[in-house]
């Protein structure tokens, strides 16, 4: 995208309101929990590598004037994320929870030992549910409202060959989105999901996107709009589903990939079709017949 960027938030919106995100020193998560802080948010990240969440509140400091808080946590660990919820309580409660530590990689399923199939599953599917089951008791047992929200993946709702733990627990937990938008929103908690297509980080995108499989052709061929996502654009999605414009959704997942996967439904041949000349049609046009 070209030109200047101009926001459509006003500076102070999240102000107030705190934040965690898990896997949040790296990738995505980082991307996210900038615009957080840039729009006044009062942002808490956890992760397993203590050297990494130092990094990312440096740089944060640095950019952003601000001090974040971060917490050295495992989320596959029920106890750790009981722990860890218990200190950040005690700086303040949390308004918003938002999933995003994930593990993921390319395996042939019969090759998968089970050992490998529970790395994936531990922490997309568990370490999700423990965190919301942690933040949704304490906001229930103290009457406060509050939004978690997930990263989610096409795979939820699709299946995936090749990552199908992944595939598995990232619909475990689109349906636990699905299931306590019913159970809570009684008490005023919102449970949400977000879906992006290709967007490019250094980590994941190397593991799961290596030349091999994306062949000759460019990713960009199998996305309608024919480019990859931008970090700021799924960024500005998980703002505006946490705000207050959108206290009427829950229960939902929104997709966010440029048309990419209504253009996998659309079949192999779309894409094909597309490059067809106006000859190509032209000789498709039904003959008139007498009448």
């Amino acid at each position: 995208m070209t030109g200047v960027r101009v926001s459509m938030y006003r500076p102070d919106l999240l102000r107030g309101q705190r934040i965690l995100i898990t896997g949040g020193g790296t990738g995505l998560g980082k991307s996210i929990g900038q615009r957080y802080v840039a729009l006044g948010a009062d942002l808490v990240i956890c992760g397993r590598r203590a050297e990494v969440l130092a990094q990312t509140a440096q740089e944060f400091k640095d950019t952003l004037g601000v001090s974040i808080e971060t917490h050295v946590c495992d989320v596959r660990d029920a106890q750790a994320v009981t722990s860890m919820m218990d200190a950040i309580w005690a700086n303040g409660p949390l308004d918003v929870l938002l999933n995003n530590a994930a593990g993921n990689f390319l395996a042939r399923t019969e090759r998968l030992s089970p050992r490998a199939f529970d790395a994936v599953v531990d922490i997309v599917l568990k370490g999700s549910a423990y965190c919301t089951m942690d933040v949704g008791r304490r906001w229930i047992a103290a009457g406060r409202k509050g939004t978690a929200m997930s990263i989610l993946t096409q795979s939820a709702m699709t299946g995936m060959p090749y990552t199908v733990p992944s595939a598995m627990a990232k619909a475990g937990a689109l349906a636990m989105i699905r299931s306590l938008a019913v159970e809570w929103g009684p008490y005023g908690i919102r449970t949400v999901g977000v879906v992006p297509g290709p967007f490019p980080t250094e980590g994941a995108w190397s593991r799961l996107m290596p030349q091999e499989r994306i062949g000759e052709a460019p990713i960009e061929q199998g996305v309608a709009l024919r480019r990859l996502g931008e970090h700021h654009e799924l960024a500005d999605l998980c703002v505006y589903l946490i705000s207050d414009s959108a206290a009427f959704i829950t229960g939902e997942a929104v997709v966010i990939d440029g048309g990419r996967w209504l253009q996998g439904a659309a079949g192999a041949s779309a894409y094909h079709m597309q490059q067809w000349p106006d000859s190509t049609w032209d000789s498709l046009k039904p003959k008139k017949t007498a009448t």
